[in-house]
């Protein structure tokens, strides 16, 4: 069985934390961890730029991408000609990069962004979903790009409480990084319709289609 995953453009390490606690040894890539590689036991961070950075040959159970959206989003399209072409330009090379590196692995892929002009440059997404979906009572509607075999998992929606409270984070240079960490509630159900041994007819059932 492979016992690695793979994460790139991940600082929280919320997606891998479920085959963590499984066993399996996660790679979680992002600038923001300290430049380097640093093992802490199975989990290894790797502080480097997706695209100077080429994955371990090494054989994935699955690979997860967040590649930053802050220049993509639709939600800041009023601040697009401010921000310039070269900051669309960096940011659509830093997605691409990402799906490069997933694809590269062999395994099951999955690469997250918020409704973005990706859908113009690339494809449109494969699925989409909100938190609420998997269980934590809010809404940000997040778009999934994936391949190899991926699977969707079906959704168990609960009621929003309080809409898209990521929106109300006040201004600060950690506001992106709040914003964009993966609901836990999707990060479990990723798991347990991927991992080989908790795959059932029901988690296959959320396999294609637009969600």
């Amino acid at each position: 069985m492979n016992r690695r995953v793979l994460s790139l453009c991940d600082h929280s390490g919320n997606m891998v934390l479920p085959w963590l606690e499984a066993g399996y040894e996660c790679w979680l890539v992002d600038v923001r961890h300290e430049p380097g590689e640093h093992r802490d036991g199975l989990l290894v961070r790797v502080g480097a730029d997706v695209r100077d950075w080429l994955p371990p040959r090494m054989d994935y159970a699955i690979a997860f991408a967040f590649p930053p959206c802050t220049h993509m989003a639709v939600s800041g399209a009023r601040w697009f000609r401010r921000k310039g072409l070269r900051a669309l330009s960096e940011s659509i090379d830093i997605f691409g990069a990402c799906v490069q590196r997933c694809q590269w692995t062999g395994a099951p892929w999955m690469v997250e962004n918020p409704v973005s002009v990706i859908a113009s440059h690339f494809r449109r997404p494969d699925h989409t979903f909100d938190p609420c979906d998997y269980g934590d009572p809010w809404q940000k509607k997040t778009c999934l790009w994936v391949g190899n075999g991926f699977v969707m998992p079906p959704k168990r929606p609960v009621k929003p409480e309080d809409g898209n409270w990521t929106l109300k984070f006040s201004p600060s240079p950690e506001r992106g990084n709040l914003r964009s960490v993966t609901p836990m509630g999707f990060a479990r159900a990723v798991f347990a319709a991927n991992h080989p041994t908790t795959k059932t007819p029901a988690a296959l059932a959320g396999v294609g289609g637009v969600n």
